[in-house]
C-alpha cells in the first residue's frame, strides 16, 4: 500500500445465494489521496455493489477495506464515525421533503459534528454559492428542478467535510438536460482536488475527469489505467466489446 493511499480494498468478495450469486468476486483497488476513480461496465457487472461496499452499505462475503488505517469489514469498527468522512451520492436524491434547502444542508452537520446553527449554515450558503443554488436556500425540494436537487444532494454530502465523495450513477435518473449541470459540479469537485469513486454511464465525464478508469465485469476489474488507455487502447477483449456499444 503507498503512502499516499486512501483506500485499500483486497480481496473484496460479496455472494448472494450461497455462492451462487458472485456480484463481487475478489476485486483489489487502491484509491489514493485526491485521485478521480471512474468505474464503467455493463449494468449487472458489480460497479454499484462494489462502491456500496466502501461504506458498508453492502456488507462484503470476505475481504477487507482499509480506510484511515482501519478495516471497516471488521464487525467491531463504529461505521458510523467513519462513513461521515465519505459523502455518498445516488441516483436519487434522498433529500427531506419537510425541510428547505436550507435545513436540509445543515442537520447532519450540526447533529453529528456537532457544529453551531450559525456556523453550519454559514458552510452551507457558501457551498451553495459553489453550485449557483443560493438563491434557493429556502426552497423546498418539491420546488427544485431534478438537476437543483441533485446539486443539492452533493452539497449536502459537502457539508460534511468528507475525505471522499462517492458518486453512484448520479446523472442516471436525471433528464438529458440536467446531466450537464450535474457533471459541472462534479468537475469543479475534481479539480479542488476532492478524492473521488464515481460510477457512471457518462463516458465523456470519465474521459475528461478520470485521473483513472476501472473496467469491472462479472464481479471483477478487468482492466484500468489512465482514460486514454482505457478508451484508445483498450486490451481486454470485454471491455473493447462494452466500448463498441457505448461510444
Amino acid at each position: 500500500m503507498n503512502a499516499n493511499c486512501l483506500i485499500d480494498v483486497k480481496g473484496l468478495k460479496k455472494y448472494y445465494k450461497g455462492e451462487e450469486v458472485k456480484a463481487l468476486d475478489g476485486i483489489d483497488l487502491e484509491i489514493d489521496q485526491g485521485e478521480v476513480v471512474v468505474i464503467i461496465g455493463p449494468s449487472g457487472s458489480g460497479k454499484s455493489t462494489m462502491l456500496r461496499s466502501l461504506n458498508l452499505l453492502e456488507i462484503p462475503t470476505a475481504g477487507s477495506i482499509i480506510f484511515d488505517g482501519e478495516d471497516l469489514a471488521n464487525p467491531k469498527i463504529d461505521i458510523n464515525k467513519h462513513r461521515q468522512k465519505m459523502g455518498m451520492v445516488f441516483q436519487h436524491f434522498n433529500l427531506f421533503p419537510n425541510m428547505n434547502v436550507l435545513k436540509n444542508l445543515t442537520i447532519a452537520p450540526i447533529k453529528l459534528l456537532g457544529k453551531k446553527k450559525e456556523e453550519a449554515e454559514a458552510y452551507a450558503m457558501e457551498m451553495l454559492e459553489r453550485v449557483d443554488l443560493a438563491d434557493r436556500a429556502d426552497a423546498y425540494p418539491s420546488q427544485l428542478s431534478g438537476g437543483q436537487k441533485q446539486r443539492v444532494a452533493i452539497v449536502r454530502a459537502l457539508c460534511m467535510d468528507p475525505e471522499v465523495m462517492l458518486f453512484d450513477e448520479p446523472t442516471s435518473a436525471l433528464d438529458p438536460e440536467m446531466v450537464g449541470e450535474v457533471l459541472e459540479v462534479m468537475k469543479k469537485l475534481a479539480k479542488r482536488g476532492m478524492t473521488m469513486v464515481v460510477v457512471t454511464h457518462e463516458m465523456g465525464f470519465a474521459r475528461e475527469v478520470a485521473t483513472r478508469v476501472v473496467f469491472m465485469d462479472g464481479g471483477k476489474v478487468l482492466e484500468q489505467g489512465t482514460p486514454e488507455q482505457v478508451f484508445d487502447h483498450p486490451q481486454d477483449p470485454r471491455l473493447q466489446d462494452f466500448l463498441s456499444k457505448v461510444l
